[in-house]
């Protein structure tokens, strides 16, 4: 048993070799974008749109929220917000979301001022805003834990030890994923390696490869990867559609970890301060909700509800329930530290632990990738936990609503303030 605690100024991180947080949309169609994410991974995606990102985009000149978001769970409390009313409410008009099928496409409608309100993965806005000097803030979490490895029915993996001399897919290289995943390998004794198809794997290497989401499941039931690692629902599908066995949730090594985080265009934040906070106030309302309906919330976001998401029901509610109730997970080993831990397969809640961040950049400068990362150089974690994250609106919206405290997520004591905990 490894169990690593993260304290401001430690250097445990480094330790781990990873970085944070990534997974796909539903749409399989995205070649050009996921030939470029097999070549270099989120570099190598983002590339593409240094020319065209705009470095001060001009903020809407009205008031109505235009929301942009991948059919993914990560998108909850935006779509919960507009499902509920809680706009409205605030007296915000709200656009109905647009669903968008690829990270490139939602950045460039974010740039251009199509959307003023989206969730992005944690390593986009560390790109836009300090290689492309785009003025992003995220101002919110949008949902922690909701990510596991899954193994194929095929494997007799039954720990991290066994996937020596396998194959193993994940969505992105910069992903939280990659964080988890390559601190579990090298605890187990297994180095996690990038090598083309058809190149021996010794038995203590673990191949890598960036695999888009909806492409995993049928992957692995045809045997052409041995396990993979991403965000729901894609490990509920793979569990009902595609003989997936659950080995490990990743909310069960790093304790409540961070993936999608909630962002918008500091010239808006800055020139509509009032706006802005009531905006917070609809989310971190629907993250309580959310929280605290987890069922009612996964039927609704479904394509048997109103059909923000295209995947259905049984999915969805598997993908946000099950977890701890199911003795098959405690028995096989997918969650080992439910006694300590206490959380659960998802959970929402929208305070931006500073800790959190400045694990996630000294982790991005570390890990295992294919593909140069320079506009990491530099980066002094604890200036981008400051500058980053704006949580101004997000803390006045948690004092409003309190209930907040009460998610499975929130650290005992202070609730602002917290450690970064994995364990295996």
């Amino acid at each position: 048993m490894t169990d690593t605690t993260h304290k401001p100024g430690c250097d445990h991180a480094h330790d781990l070799h990873g970085a944070c947080c990534g997974h796909d949309g539903f749409d399989p169609g995205r070649r050009q974008t996921l030939d470029m994410l097999a070549q270099g991974g989120l570099a190598a995606m983002l590339g593409g749109l240094v020319g065209s990102l705009p470095k001060m985009a001009q903020a809407a000149e009205d008031d109505v929220l235009r929301i942009g978001y991948l059919p993914i769970t990560d998108a909850t409390p935006l779509l919960v917000a507009h499902a509920k009313g809680f706009y409205a409410d605030e007296g915000i008009e709200a656009e109905k979301p647009t669903l968008i099928r690829g990270w490139s496409p939602l950045i460039e409608g974010f740039a251009a001022g199509k959307f003023n309100l989206v969730h992005f993965l944690k390593p986009i806005p560390v790109w836009m805003r300090y290689n492309n000097d785009f003025p992003v803030k995220v101002m919110a979490w949008a949902h922690t834990n909701g990510s596991a490895l899954v193994v194929g029915r095929h494997t007799d993996i039954t720990d991290f030890a066994g996937l020596g001399g396998k194959q193993v897919a994940v969505p992105f290289w910069y992903s939280m994923h990659n964080i988890v995943l390559q601190y579990a390998l090298r605890a187990a004794g297994i180095k996690p390696v990038i090598k083309g198809q058809g190149e021996p794997l010794a038995a203590d290497e673990c191949n890598l490869q960036v695999l888009p989401p909806p492409e995993m499941p049928p992957a692995l039931a045809a045997k052409k990867i041995d396990a993979y690692i991403v965000a729901e629902p894609f490990n509920a599908l793979g569990e009902l559609m595609a003989g997936a066995r659950m080995l490990r949730f990743t909310g069960d090594i790093w304790k409540n970890h961070p993936c999608c985080v909630v962002c918008m265009n500091e010239q808006v934040t800055t020139a509509k301060p009032e706006w802005t906070q009531k905006v917070m106030n609809a989310v971190v309302r629907a993250s309580v909700y959310a929280s605290q309906n987890k069922e009612e919330v996964a039927e609704l976001l479904s394509k048997d509800g109103m059909g923000y998401l295209p995947a259905p029901a049984k999915v969805v509610t598997r993908a946000m329930t099950l977890y701890a109730d199911n003795p098959d997970y405690i028995e096989s080993g997918a969650i080992v530290n439910e006694g300590e831990f206490h959380n659960g397969r998802i959970d929402f809640q929208p305070w931006p632990y500073p800790s959190a961040t400045k694990l996630i950049v000294e982790a991005m400068n570390d890990t295992v990738v294919s593909g140069e990362k320079t506009f990491l150089d530099g980066l002094d974690p604890e200036f981008v936990a400051k500058d980053l994250v704006n949580y101004d609106y997000v803390k006045n919206a948690l004092e409003k609503y309190p209930d907040w405290k009460k998610d499975p997520s929130v650290s005992a004591g202070d609730p602002y303030v917290r450690e970064e905990i994995l364990k295996l």
